[in-house]
């Protein structure tokens, strides 16, 4: 068995797997990361990756196109972002009742809809997902070529979306409007920023990357719907916003290890280690656990996060 794990076929497999797991986790991690900087706990995440992953597979089956999927799972997540915007943002209720609301919705109202287009039939419909992309030349490098070089270009856009939104949020006058809002909205609103405005856009925006992150799952990872196809990656996402310490990069070293690790119990169990397949899909998770345990105490939470903005209270 060790044998087989140290193979050049094995290693370039699990490296392949590792980022095309990752790609959902890293997509919601870097959604709910500018979400929160901007001060809103958005705990919708789960749901809305459920009703992403919903809207893109019914419109892909209607339509045969896959992109076209992955726009309507973005307006999907966009949509109910929104709706927290309403509720968190302009009435000030509760970050946490609105967005675990929100997700309970959002999965009812998924499976509503697809049962109401498809149906109940014993063999779930299914589409023809993404295919695997492969960079001329780069993709002929051993080992890194068939891993890192033929990937989805889901997977591709995404590892070029978290520079670009580390960019935003540090070098950018609009990333620092927004991290300014998550520390001391008065202080924003103090020099002319409209706080709930930008609050609804950074919901807005990481919405579109919920919506995306379960759409990928369906239109990419597989090539069906379930209702549990997110597997609980929704929450996975907030607690590698807490282990990047709401740093992009780090966020996305955290959800590549637990791509990594996801990826690896799946291989363990095709070469027939003599285990229970439960305690296997328990490790991710468990390692998980142990990591956010061990930064928790270090992370700086943005001292804005959880609070609503009352003009009439400034001061």
């Amino acid at each position: 068995m060790m044998s087989e794990i140290f193979t050049v076929t094995f290693i370039t497999g699990l490296i392949a797997a590792t980022l095309r797991m990752s790609t959902p986790i890293i997509l919601a991690t870097l959604g709910e990361i500018i979400t929160e900087r901007s001060g809103v706990l958005n705990l919708g995440i789960e749901g809305t990756m459920v009703f992403g992953a919903a809207l893109g597979f019914l419109t892909t089956l209607a339509t045969g196109n896959l992109w076209l999927g992955v726009f309507v799972a973005a307006l999907g997540g966009i949509v109910l972002s929104l709706l927290m915007a309403v509720l968190a943002v302009y009435m000030g209720l509760s970050q946490h009742v609105s967005g675990l609301g929100i997700t309970i919705f959002a999965s009812g109202l998924a499976m509503f809809i697809y049962r109401l287009v498809v149906g109940s039939p014993i063999v779930p419909p299914v589409i023809t997902p993404f295919t695997p992309v492969a960079i001329p030349l780069l993709f002929r490098i051993p080992i890194l070529g068939g891993s890192f070089f033929t990937q989805y270009s889901l997977t591709y856009i995404t590892w070029a979306l978290i520079p670009l939104v580390s960019i935003f949020l540090f070098k950018t006058r609009a990333g620092l409007r927004v991290r300014t809002i998550g520390q001391n909205p008065f202080a924003a609103d103090t020099v002319g920023v409209n706080v709930n405005l930008t609050r609804t856009l950074c919901l807005a925006a990481g919405g579109a990357f919920f919506g995306v992150a379960g759409a990928f799952l369906t239109l990419a990872h597989q090539n069906m719907f379930l209702i549990d196809v997110i597997g609980g990656r929704g929450w996975i996402a907030i607690a590698m916003t807490i282990f990047g310490n709401w740093n992009p990069v780090m966020g996305a070293v955290g959800a590549l290890m637990f791509g990594f690790l996801d990826a690896f119990q799946l291989r363990m169990q095709t070469l027939g280690v003599d285990l229970p397949f439960h305690i296997f899909l328990m490790i991710p998770y468990l390692i998980t656990i142990l990591a956010l345990i061990s930064v928790s105490r270090k992370a700086t939470v943005p001292a804005g996060l959880l609070r609503p903005y009352r003009r009439e209270e400034k001061g």
